[in-house]
């Protein structure tokens, strides 16, 4: 997997690098194949910021997490890539009924 980490008004130390790979190994664990992972951290005034964008043959994860601590708000940014993921693997499960009701034609 190609992982793409781009940095605003900060350098990405080897420590930042692999806690994100860390991160993003545990997303593969659910047996998707992460496509193009991209992941964005910057340092704002008060706090970091951290965005991704993952394509997945399901759809495409984008999520945002701000945080006054970089690993933090890393973390958050995977927790809810985790969540979004865990959606869209199980949607077609979600699905209550085979047919509608509308189908349904009485007989008589």
């Amino acid at each position: 997997m190609i992982l793409n980490i781009t940095s605003k008004q900060m350098e990405i130390t080897p420590a930042i690098r692999s806690h994100v790979e860390d991160r993003l190994a545990k997303l593969e664990k659910r047996q998707v194949h992460l496509i193009n992972p991209h992941i964005v951290l910057s340092k704002e005034p008060k706090e970091f910021a951290a965005d991704a964008t993952i394509n997945t043959p399901n759809g495409t994860l984008v999520a945002s997490a701000r945080h006054g601590d970089m690993y933090t708000a890393i973390n958050d940014l995977i927790e809810k890539l985790g969540r979004q993921l865990n959606k869209a693997q199980h949607k077609p499960e979600a699905r209550r009924a085979a047919s509608s009701v509308k189908d349904f034609i009485p007989a008589g």
